[in-house]
């Protein structure tokens, strides 16, 4: 089978590698995808874009990309979409008008829920097979919408997970991202922080950053020891600071107590700010509010990503408390997901 795949961020790259496991040998990959994975059409480190100034920077090119992947699509016997949206969501309509009888699966869909719920009976009219990764996403569909709750991906690569926590935090993880614009506004505020504590520091560096970048980007980072493995880091410290996305989320089923830190262009946070009706940021909070009235951690953002706010939440924090939520967390997620999505492209 071949299966033309859009996957343009590296989370999903990651969720699509545990896919192609329980896929085995039958399906070829064409389209845009990690290169570990097959000959992608493109170098992801191209699409790298981080919030909307950035993107409309990068229309054209993402326009010749999508009729790109197009003419892919007519030697495709699927599609696969995953995340992505924005360019994701108009792909699926051009293959749909051209193929009409091309099925078309969408993995880890659109948070239409949040900020744009008109799209929602588009995404039911356009996409055969509605792969969801919340729980509660469903209950935003109609009644015979084809949508299915198939699993959380991180439960797929998250084998182990903090039972215990250890008396006193001696190891603190710093995890700005991996967007270049996050990285560079966090780490000042970071090192702040990290001069004020009197713990061993990693500071996760996504390992694709080549010495130039590291250098341009971390600045000095001597104060920090250097990682390249979140899964292993988060699992060995006691304590995280983490920019907002996947990582969060990460932290909050393995059990490490941690706070969310973001902050965006001041246009790109405005236009999000007036668009998106949500309580929290974090997708940890987000789900856990769903069964709780609280979040699970917490959340600073813009203009209150500051040392001393970070500091505060740092030492009030209940780390028991937050393992117990963790818990729970991943017993509301239930199991992974790539199992089931392999079963949704194989049938």
């Amino acid at each position: 089978m071949k299966l033309l795949v859009s996957a343009l961020e590296h989370s999903a790259n990651v969720h699509l590698k545990s896919l192609k496991k329980e896929l085995g040998g039958e399906v070829e990959f064409l389209g845009i995808f990690d290169k570990e994975l097959g000959e992608s059409i493109i170098d992801l480190r191209s699409l790298a874009i981080m919030g909307f100034v950035d993107a409309l920077k990068k229309l054209w090119f993402f326009y010749k990309l999508l009729n790109r992947m197009v003419e892919l699509a007519a030697d495709a016997d699927k599609v696969l979409l995953i995340d992505s949206s924005g360019f994701n969501l108009p792909l699926a309509k051009k293959i749909k008008k051209k193929y009409p009888d091309k099925e078309i699966i969408y993995y880890i869909l659109p948070q239409a829920w949040a900020w744009k719920p008109k799209r929602i009976p588009v995404l039911e009219r356009t996409i055969d097979r509605l792969a969801s990764i919340l729980p509660f996403e469903k209950n935003y569909y109609s009644k015979n919408a084809p949508i299915t709750y198939v699993g959380h991906p991180l439960l797929d690569q998250l084998k182990e997970f903090k039972q215990t926590l250890n008396p006193e935090v001696r190891h603190v993880v710093f995890m700005p991202g991996s967007r270049k614009g996050e990285i560079s506004k966090l780490m000042p505020v970071f090192k702040a922080v990290r001069a004020q504590l009197d713990v061993h520091a990693t500071l996760v560096i996504p390992a694709h950053f080549t010495p130039e970048e590291v250098a341009n980007l971390y600045g000095d980072v001597s104060m920090f020891h250097i990682s390249h493995d979140p899964h292993k880091t988060l699992l060995e410290a006691d304590f995280g600071f983490i920019c907002s996305g996947t990582a969060t989320l990460e932290a909050s089923l393995v059990g490490i107590p941690f706070v969310l830190c973001y902050i965006a262009k001041p246009l790109d946070y405005f236009i999000a700010s007036r668009l998106v009706k949500l309580d929290y940021l974090g997708l940890g909070n987000i789900m856990f509010s769903q069964f709780n009235d609280r979040a699970i951690h917490k959340e600073f953002i813009q203009d209150a990503v500051i040392a001393p706010n970070l500091l505060k939440a740092f030492s009030e924090i209940d780390r028991n408390n937050f393992l117990e939520d963790s818990k729970a967390l991943r017993a509301y997620l239930q199991h992974g997901s790539s199992k089931n999505v392999a079963k949704l492209i194989k049938n």
